[in-house]
């Protein structure tokens, strides 16, 4: 019998068929356990959604509720009253005193129209200013207002060709603004359209905003009176007793550095609108925008306070106070007011009696600053300019200006020429008038012969100063010979490095807001180098001057000027803000090379010529000082500049100065220099007349 060869092969290949069977079945019941697992989860996942929504609902229903009612609410955030402003002697130099103005807040669902119709009845009621209008208000208003010549309004398209009409919101919109002339205004709106659009476009902005809109600042007593006596007649307006206006004893007495605030009508300055936004000011609120104002800001305007809206029947907002806020804190300054009026005094005297006149036809402006050369403290700052034949006060020009300073900047010169090395203090050098190659003659004022460190600071030896730039250099002069310095950027650097310790070409850190730094020569030849040696290169403003001669007077100590020296709490006398006296640097001397400068300093008072002045010499208190004259061109001419900087008592300076006279006399015939002539013996008799 044929026994089938692939009978076994299958019996054995079956044999594992179970086994397979057996395979498919194991993954089934993983499959079905790992569902299981999964609907359990799923299961037990809604079961705890749904566990947290009946607690929502029914257990805490009533704090849910009061947060849905907290996030709709509308709210209106008014700024409380600012903070003073008083000298250190406590009084108010600036003053936040009560004011009224007339608000307006859309009643609910107000329209456009009912919105013009009020404004329209306002305006003629009130008599609104339209002063302060601009072409770009007039031509807002003309493009809104337009109507064709069946009575509907068409947005000012008229003025648009089909084509135009057809292009972005954007565009059309700068196209129309540049064909909208003032004649087109003048005939189509009257002087009551614009006064009602003074109003409506104030109430049309508030309705985008959640605040009240200023519509009229420090109204009246009598339209007070009207508005709450015929209040259902003008429904949204309002009169907002808690207003405040600053207000200054002095006038204008250093009001640019005091600085200024908006209103509530300009709100967040457009040029720090992103700054205080940042800081979650409000669209509307009153800021400082310049001066200490802005400096300080965060201390003077304190916190604002917070009222709800709600609606009653007839659509009028009800305000809620739901946080009253807090006034700002006061200001303390370091001036002292009274001595600083007298300074304004004598600079203005001086003006009127000097300035475009005789042999001073550019004379336009003149800076005083004093300061306690061992705090930083300004007890005055002081400056005047005359502008279309009236002079003002220019105080902040003290920081803003920068001139060429001319000799002040010596003192740093021969204190690097000791510190590196290149003189010593006794070494005479001989001052004659110096020929280079190339360069026009470099002489002092007179040929002062041989000098040394202190008797070049005495008479203010421009050869001198040459000489230890040349020996910088390490260089040599050659009579009419050409000067050769290998690196003349790099001595720049180092000289503008030692006067930079001295507070010359650094900003000097003054509590305000924008201090310029002036101007820096760009070129750096061999004979720019010469002439930076003593001041007739780069410009300084008067604050760095200022500081450069305090940190001479201290030996050394470079310290921060400051006009604030901390802010009081509410309603008390106790400092919530301390602005420390601060210390920038230290010079490096272990050989006490600044007090040959000091010495040099006292000797241009009291040496032989008195050549700071004999009136400065005569006033007494020991002052030690340094005189500046520097050759400029102005108005296709030359002039000078003039300066004075010094300190007193020489021993334990206890003040420093600086007084700066640009362009104060012709240089073809040269006047006294003022500052030590006229202005500096005036100001510190002032001074010890009401010593701050």
């Amino acid at each position: 019998m044929f026994r089938n060869p692939f009978r076994d092969i299958d019996a054995k290949h079956m044999r594992h068929s179970s086994d397979l069977l057996k395979k498919q079945n194991d993954y089934q019941k993983i499959v079905n356990k790992r569902l299981t697992i999964v609907a359990i989860i799923t299961v037990l996942l809604f079961v705890c959604i749904a566990g947290r929504l009946i607690d929502i609902q029914v257990r805490q229903k009533e704090e849910y509720a009061t947060k849905l009612d907290i996030y709709s609410l509308k709210k209106q955030i008014i700024s409380t009253p600012r903070g003073q402003m008083i000298d250190r002697n406590g009084k108010q130099v600036v003053k936040t005193v009560s004011s009224m103005n007339i608000t307006y807040y859309p009643t609910e669902n107000a329209t456009a129209k009912e919105q013009w119709d009020l404004a329209v009845k306002f305006a003629k009621q009130f008599n609104v200013s339209t002063k302060d209008l601009t072409l770009r208000d007039l031509q807002d208003a003309y493009i809104t207002l337009h109507t064709d010549e069946n009575g509907h309004n068409d947005q000012a398209n008229h003025l648009l060709s089909a084509t135009e009409l057809s292009l972005s919101d954007d565009e059309i919109y700068q196209l129309k603004l540049e064909r909208i002339t003032e004649e087109m205004i003048d005939s189509a709106i009257d002087d009551e359209t614009k006064a009602a659009w003074v109003v409506y476009h104030a109430m049309e902005i508030n309705s985008q905003s959640s605040h009240s809109r200023v519509i009229m600042e420090s109204v009246d007593a009598e339209k007070v009176a009207y508005l709450t006596e015929h209040k259902s007649d003008y429904p949204g307006f309002d009169v907002d007793f808690s207003s405040w206006k600053r207000e200054y004893p002095y006038k204008n007495t250093l009001r640019d550095v005091l600085g200024q605030v908006t209103t509530s009508k300009q709100g967040l300055p457009s040029e720090l609108m992103q700054y205080y936004s940042a800081k979650g000011y409000e669209m509307n609120a009153r800021v400082g925008k310049s001066g200490l104002e802005q400096q300080y800001e965060e201390l003077l305007s304190g916190s604002s306070k917070i009222s709800t809206i709600k609606y009653d029947t007839d659509g009028n907002a009800i305000f809620t106070e739901v946080n009253s806020g807090k006034k700002g804190y006061d200001l303390q300054l370091t001036i002292d007011i009274d001595f600083q009026q007298k300074v304004d005094a004598i600079l203005k005297k001086t003006m009127e009696t000097y300035a475009g006149k005789g042999n001073r036809p550019d004379m336009d402006r003149l800076f005083v600053s004093l300061m306690n050369p061992n705090t930083g403290e300004i007890y005055a700052m002081s400056g005047m300019l005359k502008s279309n034949n009236e002079i003002i006060n220019y105080a902040s020009g003290n920081y803003l200006e920068g001139y060429t300073p001319g000799s002040v900047v010596k003192g740093a010169t021969v204190f690097m020429g000791l510190n590196e090395g290149v003189i010593t203090k006794d070494e005479t050098i001989y001052d004659a008038p110096m020929r280079i190659k190339g360069t026009p003659q470099i002489a002092s004022y007179r040929n002062y012969g041989n000098v040394n460190a202190v008797d070049a600071l005495r008479v203010s030896s421009n050869i001198y100063m040459v000489n230890v730039a040349i020996r910088l250099a390490k260089s040599s002069y050659i009579p009419n010979g050409p000067l050769v310095i290998d690196d003349a950027p790099a001595i720049f650097k180092l000289m503008r490095s030692y006067y930079s310790m001295f507070g010359l070409g650094v900003l000097s850190g003054l509590d305000v807001p924008n201090e310029q730094l002036a101007f820096t020569g760009n070129r750096e030849t061999a004979g720019d180098l010469l002439y930076f040696s003593f001041g007739q290169y780069d410009n300084y403003t008067p604050i760095q001057l200022l500081q450069y001669v305090s940190t001479i007077a201290t030996s050394g100590k470079k310290v921060k000027p400051r006009l604030v020296s901390g802010a009081l709490g509410v309603n008390s006398d106790s400092l919530v803000y301390v602005n420390e006296a601060e210390v920038l640097s230290t010079l490096s001397d272990k050989n006490q090379n600044i007090k040959t400068v000091q010495e040099g300093f006292r000797q241009c008072v009291i040496g032989s010529g008195y050549h700071c002045g004999s009136a400065l010499a005569s006033i007494g208190h020991n002052v030690a000082a340094k005189t500046g004259t520097a050759e400029v061109s102005i108005n296709g001419h030359e002039s000078t500049n003039s300066s004075l900087i010094g300190y007193w008592p020489y021993e334990k300076p206890e003040v420093a100065f600086v007084c700066a006279a640009p362009t104060s006399s012709n240089v073809n015939n040269l006047g006294s220099n003022l500052c030590t002539s006229e202005i500096m013996p005036q100001v510190i008799k002032a001074f010890y007349e009401g010593k701050p």
